[in-house]
């Protein structure tokens, strides 16, 4: 089978074996532990980072993403901001794009097969996340690792030799197999061969501490066991949780659209942040900001709003900076308090119309349409349903019938939802 790199090897985007003072094991813990729910194992942790001191060399951090979507969110970023933990710590973070998993497809928390995803879907949005990921971390200090390196060149014996490892009892041990296997929803057996990959890239690149969400531990369980196979000493694994979405039910999700993405409008970021359920704030605190777990607590003390304008700014601030957070904090008071318009507002062209016997230039227009047409809706049903549901206002006027026609107004202000508005100019 294919051999894993030495660690003196060049990686892409590598910065080959610098020399760190690294703070004391305890120091490290606290920046580590924090907003981590599992660590296999604590001990082998410790052991590990008195080591990396003793020896002034850093350890091998990886966390693995595929590029199944063009969009990182926030509660994506969760355990990429744990790996930045670490490279600012002294350590080496190795980050895995996986391209080749990626066609595979991660069946965590699923309850159903993953569609397969193109070669031009993946190369797409791989392009994307590299973007995004320069947000968190220090690309000029990470390595990065496509596992289509390795896979592609091995041979159908070295597959059966890697499938030999484990066994089907193993793979129904995994909460969501065990599910599906006992609901009668069809397992696919390349879904069983996914583990596995995530396993041999630990290998590979010869880590000594993984990252993942929770519902990531059985895969990097499973990388345990390959590196002891291997003889290698086997990888710390870290879980981070899984963050709630914004409608406060389920799983952040760019399908469920209740994320917030790391590189929308700071105004987006801000305003979706305040609509989020009170309960949920300590938990936003603690994994998508930067402010200590003290603070947060006094913060918490103060009014919900207050506290959630000052969760909106750490947020905006992590992805852009205080000046831009403190603007749209602003913007969001005059828009939702003042009942004023933002500052910059999306402008609509419309085609000549004619004069009416009074002067003033006007028409009518089906609503439905004009959403659809400037992209306010992606489809006649989506306008629809946000006509329906109240979402659609013009001139602070809300529309309630979608058949509804209206006339069209040189300056009129249309707004759809909370955080879109536009101007109409007509000639």
């Amino acid at each position: 089978m294919t051999q894993p790199p030495s660690r003196s090897d060049e990686h892409s985007g590598g910065h080959g074996q610098e020399q760190y003072m690294f703070n004391s094991t305890e120091e490290q813990l606290k920046i580590i532990k924090r907003g981590i729910v599992d660590i296999i194992s604590e001990e082998e942790l410790i052991a590990r980072l008195d080591r990396s001191i003793k020896t002034k060399k850093p350890l091998r951090v990886k966390l693995g993403l595929d590029p199944t979507a063009p969009d990182i969110h926030i509660g994506n970023a969760i355990p990429i901001h744990k790996l930045r933990n670490f490279q600012e710590l002294g350590h080496t973070a190795v980050l895995i794009i996986g391209d080749y998993t990626a066609i595979v497809g991660d069946p965590s928390g699923v309850n159903k097969t993953r569609p397969q995803l193109s070669h031009e879907e993946i190369v797409k949005n791989t392009k994307t996340y590299l973007n995004q990921l320069g947000k968190i971390l220090d690309l000029k200090k990470t390595e990065v690792l496509y596992n289509s390196k390795w896979f592609m060149k091995m041979k159908f014996i070295d597959m059966i030799t890697l499938a030999s490892k484990m066994t089907v009892a193993r793979m129904l041990e995994r909460d969501d197999f065990t599910k599906r296997y006992n609901s009668g929803i069809p397992i696919g057996l390349h879904e069983f061969i996914y583990p596995l990959m995530q396993g041999y890239d630990s290998i590979m690149v010869k880590s000594d501490i993984e990252i993942g969400g929770t519902d990531q531990i059985f895969s990097l369980l499973v990388g345990r066991d390959l590196q002891r196979d291997r003889n290698m000493e086997p990888q710390v694994a870290l879980t981070t949780p899984l963050l709630e979405g914004i409608d406060g039910n389920k799983k952040m999700s760019k399908s469920l659209d209740n994320y917030i993405g790391i590189y929308e409008e700071p105004k987006e970021i801000f305003g979706k942040t305040m609509s989020i359920d009170d309960s949920l704030m300590r938990k936003y605190f603690e994994l998508a900001t930067d402010i200590s777990l003290e603070e947060t607590d006094e913060i918490l003390k103060a009014h919900p709003r207050q506290a959630k304008v000052n969760l909106g700014k750490a947020i905006v601030s992590r992805y852009y900076n205080n000046e831009i957070a403190e603007k749209v904090a602003e913007e969001f008071d005059r828009v939702h308090k003042e009942h004023k318009l933002p500052d910059n507002i999306t402008e609509i062209q419309l085609p000549p119309l004619e004069v009416s016997a009074t002067g003033n230039t006007t028409r009518k227009i089906w609503i439905v349409k004009l959403l659809v047409d400037y992209g306010f809706a992606a489809t006649n049903g989506e306008a629809r349903r946000l006509i329906t549901q109240g979402g659609v206002s013009i001139d602070n006027n809300k529309l309630t019938d979608p058949t509804q026609e209206v006339d069209v107004k040189n300056g009129m202000i249309l707004r759809v939802g909370k955080r879109r508005f536009a101007k109409i100019l007509v000639n």
